[in-house]
């Protein structure tokens, strides 16, 4: 991490993504959204563990995403509505094109706030992993937590 990153604050995590799929790139986007919503993300609120990207008249939404209302607001918004990412045009292409012709998925991973207090979202390009390719990674996790074991009890 570079020393003048600041440490990114979560509003929600998808931990479950990167059991479940084979993440081949990440992206950084943007999200349009209400006050409400952001307010509610500020909070640590929101949930994205059944939400996925997809394409809405000719753009890239994140749908299915949890953002629920905002208790002290009578202009709230729906929790489940899709909302817009805001991504390059050629990189929208690129995402949409493997998609399509590869049938891969896009993922959201997380939404954090960045430095400037803008609130983003890690979407990943990942194809599913299939229960042997699980349990495999699963094998491959409890390995080098042994293996680090037995090295703390050497040293």
């Amino acid at each position: 991490m570079a020393k003048d990153a600041a440490p990114r604050r979560f509003a929600a995590q998808n931990r479950r993504a990167r059991h479940d799929y084979l993440i081949e790139s990440t992206l950084e986007t943007g999200l349009q959204l209400t006050g409400t919503e952001v307010k509610s993300l500020r909070e640590g609120r929101a949930s994205i563990a059944e939400a996925y990207a997809g394409e809405k008249n000719g753009e890239l939404y994140l749908l299915n995403a949890h953002i629920p209302e905002y208790p002290a607001s009578r202009f709230n918004h729906e929790p489940r509505r899709p909302r817009k990412l805001l991504v390059h045009k050629r990189e929208m292409r690129k995402l949409l094109g493997a998609v399509t012709r590869e049938g891969k998925t896009l993922v959201p991973l997380s939404i954090y706030f960045n430095k400037r207090g803008r609130a983003k979202l890690d979407l990943a390009l990942a194809s599913g992993k299939h229960k042997a390719d699980k349990r495999a990674a699963i094998k491959e996790r409890d390995w080098k937590r042994e293996q680090a074991r037995l090295m703390r009890g050497k040293g």
